[in-house]
């Protein structure tokens, strides 16, 4: 027997790999080939040589050319040649090329494969041999109208099938006679491509069964064993997904029958090396049929090598040498050959099973592979850094389990693909653990059909992957910066440790009103408040004070790491206001982060505080009027989710908008505090529409509504001290409900006014955390905590956990210096325009934007004018932001008050004005200026009556359902309903963003504003105990293509995010036109890959279902028909050209 000294495998990737290792503990060299677009594929390197191939041939086409390939061997020494599967592997003339040169074919002869490779040719031979077979065609003709009768004689369904080749190339299923020349063009032409010729055949397609193979060895002495059989009936697009040996639902007896019936077949051409034998088993009839043979290697071949224990390889190449099957295999007979256990072969592939099973391409950021007892995998493209082209097949890995029995070997593959991560390029992992679990699998009764049929196993969730999507939001915040912070520089920030220790529950003395709320009811609270001494304190920072400061800009990360100090060190406030108001969209909009995970959070971290938020009356936590089944489903929820304290108000005061959200509130059992917008001056004489009788008959209107607290919310701070003085003394005379006072220290009198309604018995104070206090926020707390000491109302918090807090919000504001543009002075002109706090920042902000910073007095007095051309509002949002946005229009375009006011001045108000006027925000005390009304709106309707009345009720349920298509989830809980109905659009573009970068509220808020610089590190807990160790190694410079690369190490790994450095001179400027969104005159590429061919041309009319073009990938052809009747407008691509996914290939007119 003469040995093989050198091996050249005529392949590529995992096969190639397979023989190459097989050779190896042979002791033999080996020789790799590769085209250009595969040069940096692992085969090429895992070889002891390896040359190009194909210079001016195709991806695929290279590995096709058998004379440069024979002409590589000979260069190298090659004595033999491997085939691998696919490609040349079933190609006779390749076999007798490498006995002309002298070199020997590892495989079985060139008469064999024609006999047997073509599989038209094989059924005759099936035939000779007794084995049944499915009727078919020979052939078929080139001529259409052959085509037909061939197809009508059979009769339907039919399959057609590729005579050479296999792995599903050129197969269609034909179930009608129009479908019939289309079908088999297609067929053809992709056979062609993948096998490099187009011969075909039909066959009678058989609608309930399984497939069924048998691996066959020979030798050259006529000798034939068979290692078993394989079930290979779970196939998409005919192509094999999971394989098992051996098949787990045949009986003794059926095993025996399908098994000779294969060697029968190889024993009647006398078949040499390696083969399958492949059958179609009737389900109902549990008869075999014949369909082809392979004679070559199978994919699959790992399953039978562990249930046997033989190397089909290794067997190969010594069968080749000439060694008998004894030699070969180490096995005497066939009786020797005994299966042990059972095997299951999973492929994961790059196919998108989410998109079709679109096959992706990319590179590969991080890999970790699955190990264990009874795991096998074979691979040839899967590790950390690799490129997956669009050229070739998707196949990444082969993953092999054995176990004694078919449920353990199930259950230890599913563990195995759990222990996967592949990053980078979409997989089939998920879709392929779906299979395994899926109870028809497991008890064996699948069919062929059966991923056809169970549309249930494509119901499953993406993997996360959020530490990649973390990584790309990092890298892409530190090259091209965040949106709102460009001109900004990174702020240095130190850690912070708070000096007093957590208190344990022993050491809290203070009254535990959250447990007297949930035991007693939100009566019992007001009734505690209204029979005790001291003024009790509510802190603001975590909603008004970073509102009115910071824009809203506070992310909950800053919140969660000092609420358990709240919690335990500050049980003594009243409550914590966290929630609600701007806070809700801000979130969403701005912080990329869900305001109803940050509420859960809080709750978890503060359990016995009274959580508090501000709520809109019927705008919810909106800038608008929902309908009323909206409103109460956001109370109910919120209650739910862990808001004990309500404060609902209007922002024009009108009682009527406020009557639904306290009824909801009351409903829930939770703590409603109704509360008054205080603005004008009570001691003005001049100012006589907010007086101090308008206040007492609303105060007593809202107790006639049953509130618990009655709210005073002074949101500009123009409620002086004398004023507090009579109002706070009047109030609670004549409603006896204990009050509660909110107001800003933008005039820098705040205190003063607190102090003032001290001693004329307010109950509850707002105030904000030192380091949060002043300007446009609340007053100091701890001032207030001083200024109450030694006096009968002194309050119970201990000053030093006041600063201990106030010190760590010190270090938390300095990360926000880009947003805290506010006032850093007392202002008294508050007095003039009556400003909301919130208002006055944001507002400063707008200004700056649009480029009048330098008119901010003028602006204020413009402020103040809008108010009066309005009738004197209150002022809070929504209002006050349709005052802001009058005011500014009114500056920048040199819009006089005058000119407003007069009926023959033309002018063109703001969308939030004319909506506003039209009644949908509600009526002020005494209502609109009829001629403004007339003059913005003309003759459009408005109306008086509560707006939210106006508005039609859909059934929650029908929404749901619309949200559901409108978002892609399927089942969308109930936080990210509520946000659906609040805010559809922000909601929206939220998810997306989300879906994108992943939890970006886990990222430090340096990090999540600036980005990371080199060396630096990071710890991210992304879950309870998941902590990611993230380290910045280097950013590149930046190249041809204006991209970077940012180096990472991610739990110690390597891992390198790409980002386009927008700001760089590099960045590409031509890039391919995108197909627009929902445009359905845009035709785009539904995955990447290549034209094929292109079957219309401008200006064609086309109909519904024309072929337009067809898409090449990874050597399957996808077709693109036409979804309706168009005119061609444009042709964006050619014949050849490589196109990305949802690039614009057709423009219809």
């Amino acid at each position: 027997m003469a040995e093989f000294r050198k091996i050249l495998i005529a392949n590529r990737g995992e096969i190639a790999i397979r023989v190459m290792r097989a050779a190896n503990e042979m002791g033999k060299s080996t020789v790799a080939v590769f085209a250009k677009e595969d040069k940096l594929s692992l085969h090429r390197f895992k070889a002891d040589e390896a040359y190009e191939i194909g210079e001016a041939l195709g991806p695929v086409a290279s590995y096709l050319n058998i004379n440069e390939i024979i002409s590589v061997a000979i260069r190298a020494g090659a004595d033999a040649i491997h085939p691998g599967y696919g490609l040349l592997s079933e190609k006779p003339e390749f076999a007798k090329a490498c006995n002309k040169a002298g070199i020997s074919f590892i495989g079985p002869t060139a008469e064999i494969m024609e006999k047997l490779g073509n599989k038209a040719n094989a059924r005759k031979i099936a035939e000779k041999a007794g084995v049944p077979v499915i009727p078919a065609s020979d052939i078929l003709p080139d001529n259409p109208k052959d085509l037909i009768k061939i197809a009508k004689k059979l009769g339907f369904p039919l399959m057609l099938k590729a005579s050479w080749g296999g792995g599903g190339r050129g197969m269609r299923l034909i179930n009608n006679i129009e479908d019939v020349e289309k079908n088999i063009l297609e067929g053809k032409r992709e056979a062609e491509n993948a096998f490099g010729n187009s011969e075909a055949f039909l066959e009678r397609y058989i609608k309930n069964a399984r497939h069924v193979e048998v691996q066959i060895l020979g030798d050259k002495k006529g000798n034939i064993y068979h290692l078993w059989e394989r079930d290979c009936s779970i196939q998409r697009r005919n192509q094999k997904v999971i394989e098992r040996a051996p098949a787990p639902y045949l009986k003794d007896n059926q095993r025996q029958v399908v098994c000779e019936m294969a060697t029968k077949i190889c024993e009647h051409v006398g078949y040499e090396c390696a083969g399958t034998v492949e059958f179609l088993m009737d389900i109902d009839t549990e008869e075999f049929f014949f369909i082809e043979v392979n004679p070559r290697i199978q994919v699959e071949h790992t399953i039978t090598e562990e249930v046997t224990g033989i190397d089909i390889v290794r067997a190969q190449i010594m069968l080749s040498e000439g060694a008998n099957l004894n030699e070969a295999i180490g096995k005497k007979n066939q009786s020797d050959i005994i299966c042990n256990g059972h095997a299951i072969q999973c492929r994961i592939t790059t196919e998108d099973p989410l998109n079709n099973f679109i096959p992706d391409y990319g590179r590969i950021t991080a890999y970790r592979g699955a190990t264990g007892m009874g795991i096998r995998l074979d691979g040839g493209t899967a590790y950390s850094g690799a490129i997956i082209t669009r050229f070739y097949d998707s196949l990444l890995e082969k993953v092999t389990a054995w176990a004694p029995t078919p449920k353990d070997a199930i259950s230890r593959m599913d563990r195995a693909l759990r222990e996967f991560r592949i990053r980078g390029v979409s997989t089939n992992i998920s879709f392929v653990e779906n299979l395994l679990k899926h109870k028809k699998f497991k008890e064996n009764k699948y069919s062929t059909k059966f991923i056809d049929e169970t549309p249930e196993l494509f119901q499953f969730s993406e993997r996360q992957d959020r530490a990649t999507k973390l990584l790309n939001y990092i890298a892409t915040v530190t090259i091209q910066g965040h949106p709102e912070i460009k001109n900004h520089k990174k702020v240095k920030t130190s850690s912070f440790e708070f000096r007093n220790k957590i208190k344990n529950k022993e050491e809290i003395s203070a009254v535990n009103l959250k447990n007297i709320l949930n035991s007693s009811g939100a009566l019992a609270v007001s009734n505690w408040i209204l029979n005790q001494k001291q003024l009790l304190l509510t802190d603001t920072t975590m909603r008004d004070g970073h509102q009115s400061l910071l824009a809203t800009r506070m992310r909950s990360i800053d919140m969660l790491k000092v609420a358990d100090r709240y919690n335990n060190n500050l049980a003594e406030l009243f409550s914590v206001e966290c929630w609600g108001g701007a806070t809700f969209d801000v979130a969403y909009r701005f912080l990329k982060e869900c305001p109803w995970q940050r509420l859960r959070d809080l709750r978890n971290k503060m359990p016995n505080t009274l959580l508090q938020m501000l709520l809109r009356g019927s705008n919810g936590v909106g800038y608008t009027n929902y309908p009323d089944n909206y409103v109460k489903y956001f109370v109910n929820l919120a209650a739910e989710t862990g808001i004990d304290v309500f404060r609902v108000f209007d922002s024009l005061n009108w009682v009527e908008n406020m009557k639904l959200s306290m009824e909801s509130v009351l409903d829930t059992g939770k703590i409603l505090e109704a509360s008054i917008c205080y603005t004008g001056d009570i001691l003005d004489p001049t100012k006589t529409k907010y007086s101090l009788k308008y206040y007492v008959k609303m105060a007593k209107e809202l107790k006639s509504f049953g509130t618990h607290i009655l709210g005073l919310k002074d949101m500009a701070g123009l409620l002086k001290p004398a004023a507090a003085k009579i109002l706070i003394k009047t109030l609670k005379e004549e409603t006896g409900l204990p009050v509660h006072l909110h107001t800003h220290d933008t005039s820098g009198a705040g205190i003063a006014t607190l102090l003032a309604a001290n001693e004329a018995g307010v109950d509850i104070v707002d105030c904000a955390m030192d380091s949060f206090s002043g300007g446009t926020s609340q007053p100091c707390l701890g001032s207030l905590v001083e200024s109450l000491k030694n006096t009968e109302r002194v309050s119970s918090l201990n000053i030093e956990e006041v600063r201990d807090i106030s010190n760590y919000w010190q270090t938390v504001r300095k990360q926000y210096i880009a947003f805290d543009e506010g006032v850093t002075f007392p202002a008294s002109e508050v007095y003039l325009h009556e400003m909301p706090g919130g208002q006055f920042t944001n507002l400063l902000a707008q200004a700056k934007s649009l480029g009048l910073e330098t008119k901010w007095p003028e602006i204020a007095k413009t402020y103040s004018d809008v108010n009066q051309i309005f009738g004197d509002i209150v002022k809070v949002t929504p209002s006050s932001k349709v005052v802001g946005d009058m005011a500014l229009m009114m500056v920048a375009q040199g819009i006089s008050k005058e000119q407003v006011e007069d009926p023959n001045t033309e002018i063109i108000f703001p969308e939030s004005v004319i909506d506003m006027l039209k009644g949908n925000l509600g009526q002020p005390p005494g209502g609109f200026p009829i001629n403004l009304i007339k003059k913005a709106i003309g003759n459009d309707s408005y109306i008086k009556e509560r707006p939210g009345s106006k508005i039609r009720q859909h059934s929650l349920l029908n929404i749901r359902k619309k949200a559901s298509l409108d978002l892609s989830i399927n089942d969308i809980d109930d936080e990210d309903f509520c946000s659906y109905l609040m805010y559809p659009k922000v909601f929206q573009d939220y998810l997306t963003h989300h879906s994108k970068y992943g939890p970006v509220r886990c990222l430090p808020t340096n990090v999540f504003f600036y980005g990371m610089e080199n060396s630096q590190e990071i710890s991210v807990e992304i879950d309870p105990g998941k902590i990611l160790e993230i380290r910045l190694q280097a950013v590149s410079e930046v190249n041809n293509e204006g991209d970077r690369k940012v180096f990472f190490e991610l739990n110690g790994q390597p891992r390198i995010i790409r980002i386009p450095d927008h700001n760089s001179s590099t960045t590409k400027l031509k890039q391919k036109p995108k197909a627009e969104t929902n445009n359905s005159k845009h035709l785009a590429a539904p995955m990447p890959g290549a034209v094929a061919s292109i079957a219309v041309k401008e200006g064609d009319l086309v109909k519904k279902g024309d072929v337009l073009l067809t898409i090449e990938a990874m050597k399957m052809e996808t077709v693109l028909n036409a979804e309706n009747d168009f005119c061609i407008k444009k042709i964006y691509i050619n014949i050849g050209s490589q196109i990305d996914a949802k690039d614009l290939l057709i423009e219809f007119d």
